[in-house]
């Protein structure tokens, strides 16, 4: 890579290079004009305009402008000073686009209750960063080459240095915020807030935000040499994790045969679980080799740990695949499971090439982890691919969830009773709502009558207690303190309306008898798991806390962690 500063030391990097600081300080200040404009249109604070303004009454033009001018001005900060001015403006324009487009269709698929301005799914924004952020690192070292595909050293240099840019861009933003706050603070004390009321206006955070970490790039765009060095310790620190990532791996791996997979299922996080630990993998193999030239080799020790820990991939992505299968054989398919899908996919790709890197040398002479190189400028291609295919109607997932879970009911998979018509009415967008308005249409009685009533139905517990065809069920409670009793005609039968129905395994569900409110009267204040972590299904685990009168004429619920 050509370096654009002569300055040995970083420290004249604002006057060594006027034209290249005017630029990035140029790019930060519109950055943060066009974020507090949109930041403005949709205000609602006391003090501002009650109504959204334009763009912020047209959700997808408001959330693709958020989108592209939120991570435009950052690659264009990169790219500054290592694209030519033509280059760069092609691809500012092209990214800007792509950009826009992801958040236009995201928006556009979202139904209008509570929805609230930036109108983005928080998937969309750090996918759209990841692809962005690839897809920069994978142009830049191209176009320097003049080639298609440029040597891996030139994508490691760029990618790696830009990651330590970010990291210490993003931290020195932080510390300016820190001693502004620290600052208003003191002045505080003495009885002067111009300061703090200063920092609260938008109009002054918003564009001072932008403003610095523009000045942060700059500042960190110094000699190859400095940057090389910071990240050079940072990369030799992770690479020595990849001993505990590989024996921690190689454990759980090897503990499975005896224990078996059911407790990973359990968890109904499994491929979550399991992909990450790929993830780490990934990164930090790639934190070992760095490079790959013969005169940047890690110690033998390390050199063995990739190796193993390059094989052990293709078990962990196997096994993420065996629980997808699973769950979507079982419950069909969900927009997670389709995003689970997509990043194994791209597991397949990186255990398939690491583990030939890491074998090939057994019967074939190469350099060591050679292929890997290869594979990781592939994998970075589709990565890229399958993100901007996900987020726009090639893949979206909302639309072939919908499609998956209607073909499901019809085919009889699964019954007209036991059928999610919540994921439609409120998880599915405008693809769900459009597909449950077809169901209620339906020349099944049973299957139109809960369509309809899901959509007269404002949220998923409204429409789970208006089930009237579950038959009253009574609840199994265990008592605590042990020995205790619970008044009588508490544990009655009850409906799908009570919090008790759920309470289905006295270990589950725990009871105790208080007079909580000192008005001679007991309460039963009862703790249970959720039903849906009962059930195993996807999503972290809750507690639920129901308080009751002793003649169950008073239930209340409340969430913990929910």
């Amino acid at each position: 890579m050509t370096d654009p500063f002569n300055d040995q030391t970083g420290r004249a990097s604002l006057n060594g290079a006027r034209g290249l600081a005017a630029a990035r300080i140029g790019i930060g200040l519109v950055q943060g004009g066009l974020l507090y404009f949109l930041w403005r249109s949709a205000a609602q604070s006391e003090g501002l305009s009650d109504a959204l303004t334009w763009p912020a009454t047209n959700p997808p033009l408001f959330a693709a402008l958020v989108l592209a001018c939120a991570f435009t001005p950052v690659m264009l900060l990169a790219g500054v000073g290592r694209l030519s001015v033509k280059a760069l403006a092609l691809w500012g324009v092209i990214a800007a686009a792509a950009l826009a487009l992801l958040g236009w269709h995201d928006a556009a698929q979202q139904t209008s209750e509570h929805f609230r301005p930036p109108y983005l799914r928080f998937p969309v924004i750090a996918f759209a960063a990841a692809a962005l952020f690839i897809a920069h690192h994978l142009i830049v070292p191209a176009v320097a080459s003049r080639r298609w595909i440029a040597d891996f050293d030139d994508y490691f240099d760029t990618a790696w240095k830009a990651g330590v840019q970010l990291a210490l861009s993003l931290g020195f933003t932080g510390a300016f915020w820190l001693l502004l706050f620290l600052g208003a603070a003191l002045f505080r004390i003495i009885g002067l807030r111009f300061l703090e009321d200063l920092i609260g206006d938008e109009w002054f955070s918003i564009p001072v935000t932008c403003l610095v970490f523009a000045v942060a790039v700059q500042l960190t765009d110094v000699r190859s040499g400095l940057i090389r060095g910071v990240r050079t310790v940072a990369l030799m620190l992770l690479s020595w994790l990849l001993l505990v990532i590989t024996v921690l791996v190689a454990g759980f791996l090897l503990a499975l045969p005896f224990t078996g997979l059911d407790g990973l299922w359990k968890t109904g996080s499994a491929t979550a679980l399991v992909l990450s630990a790929a993830a780490a993998l990934i990164i930090l193999i790639n934190t070992a080799y760095q490079d790959g030239r013969e005169d940047n080799l890690p110690p033998v020790v390390l050199r063995v740990a990739v190796r193993v820990a390059a094989v052990l991939l293709t078990p962990l992505i196997l096994i993420a695949i065996w629980g997808l299968s699973l769950r979507i054989g079982q419950h069909g398919l969900t927009p997670d499971r389709i995003i689970a899908s997509a990043c194994a996919l791209v597991g397949v790709i990186y255990a398939a090439g690491y583990g030939w890197a890491a074998l090939s040398p057994f019967w074939k002479k190469t350099a060591w982890m050679k292929p890997l190189e290869r594979t990781n400028v592939a994998a970075a291609v589709l990565t890229v691919a399958v993100i901007l295919a996900l987020f726009s109607p090639l893949l979206d997932p909302a639309r072939l969830s919908v499609g998956d879970q209607v073909a499901r009911l019809k085919r009889g998979a699964v019954s007209a009773a036991l059928f999610d018509y919540g994921f439609l009415r409120f998880e599915a967008g405008k693809p769900g709502r459009a597909a449950l308005a077809d169901l209620a249409k339906s020349s099944n009685a049973e299957i139109a009558r809960r369509a309809k009533q899901a959509q007269a139905t404002d949220n998923r517990y409204d429409l789970k207690q208006k089930d009237e065809s579950l038959p009253p069920r009574t609840p199994r409670v265990g008592v605590w303190p042990e020995g205790a009793t619970l008044p009588a005609g508490f544990v009655t039968p009850v409906r799908r309306d009570d919090p008790r129905y759920d309470c289905e395994d006295a270990a589950e569900c725990l009871a105790t008898a208080r007079d909580l409110n000192g008005d001679g009267k007991t309460e039963v204040l009862t703790a249970s798991a959720s039903p849906c972590s009962r059930k195993g299904r996807m999503g972290s685990g809750r507690i639920r806390a129901t308080i009751g009168s002793s003649s169950a004429d008073r239930v209340q619920t409340t969430c913990a962690n929910c």
